[in-house]
């Protein structure tokens, strides 16, 4: 199983947020697999650029892959997000992992962005269907925009792998359309091997993408001001309750019920706000069960 975390992307209001640039050093050099940033223009807290703030990442780190937990293709410029990918993919020497979903934030992000929050689903796929030739440097219409222009972008890169997140159906065709791996978020390992399930009936005879969880942890911290804070991301209280994590031994069941759900790749976002605490405790576990 690998074991990548989330990087401290967002903050609760009126609260800074930690450093990047030192998490993501401190999680490669813990031996994690990699290092996500989550997306959003706007939520009422601070909350940084995704592409921004894996770059950074990118610039301090030279194994650790870059996923995008997740980018929200369809609130972007297709030219640009496209060039922004290609860039990153290019400069990190090929570590991106990208993560995509529609989301669900309010109407108001996606009017600014210049974007209608009812479209967000035929944005996405139109993007994710051009983005693999748009990478590989092939001149490619762009149906996202009036008049279908099109774009040629260089350098060529390989696309990156593609992660989909959400749990409705048209999300888990999407994953098996287009995603090496579905991203499932604030699901139980229950609810993932259902899911499972329903993805091997829509892939039918070919293979169904790898799946990737988050987990949300307090490892020997205060569980209950964790449950708070992942309350405070509009989480409902009793999944907030039910997902976070507060010991050890808690952690090993957990990554234990996940794998038999099928789960291949597990991100880890921390509930608490000595983050490097909580990372050296969650490599230190990893690499107990490791070595068994």
């Amino acid at each position: 199983m690998e074991i990548s975390i989330a990087l401290p992307t967002f903050s609760a209001p009126d609260t800074p947020i930690p450093d990047v640039v030192s998490t993501a050093r401190h999680a490669e050099a813990l031996g994690f697999d990699g290092a996500w940033a989550g997306d959003h223009l706007s939520t009422g807290a601070p909350f940084l650029e995704s592409v921004v703030a894996l770059s950074a990442a990118a610039a301090v780190t030279e194994r650790l892959q870059l996923g995008f937990g997740v980018l929200l293709l369809g609130l972007r410029s297709e030219a640009w997000i496209a060039k922004q990918i290609a860039s990153l993919q290019l400069l990190s020497g090929g570590r991106v992992l990208l993560g995509v979903g529609v989301g669900g934030a309010p109407a108001a992000e996606w009017a600014a962005a210049g974007a209608l929050l009812h479209e967000r689903g035929r944005r996405t796929d139109l993007m994710l269907q051009a983005l693999p030739d748009l990478l590989a440097g092939k001149t490619t219409a762009l149906r996202t925009e009036t008049g279908e222009p099109t774009l040629t972008l260089e350098p060529a890169v390989p696309t990156p792998p593609v992660w989909i997140g959400g749990a409705s159906d048209a999300a888990l065709r999407r994953a098996v359309r287009h995603g090496t791996g579905w991203l499932a978020s604030l699901l139980t390992p229950e609810q993932i091997d259902r899911l499972r399930t329903r993805l091997a009936e829509m892939a039918g005879s070919a293979a169904i993408p790898r799946i990737g969880t988050t987990l949300f942890t307090a490892l020997g911290a205060d569980r209950a001001r964790a449950v708070r804070w992942l309350e405070s991301l509009l989480v409902p209280r009793e999944v907030a309750d039910r997902m976070m994590i507060g010991s050890a031994r808690e952690f090993e069941d957990r990554l234990g019920s996940y794998a038999e759900a099928g789960v291949s790749h597990v991100v880890v976002n921390a509930g608490t706000q000595n983050l490097m605490a909580q990372y050296d405790a969650v490599a230190q576990i990893a690499a107990t069960n490791a070595a068994r």
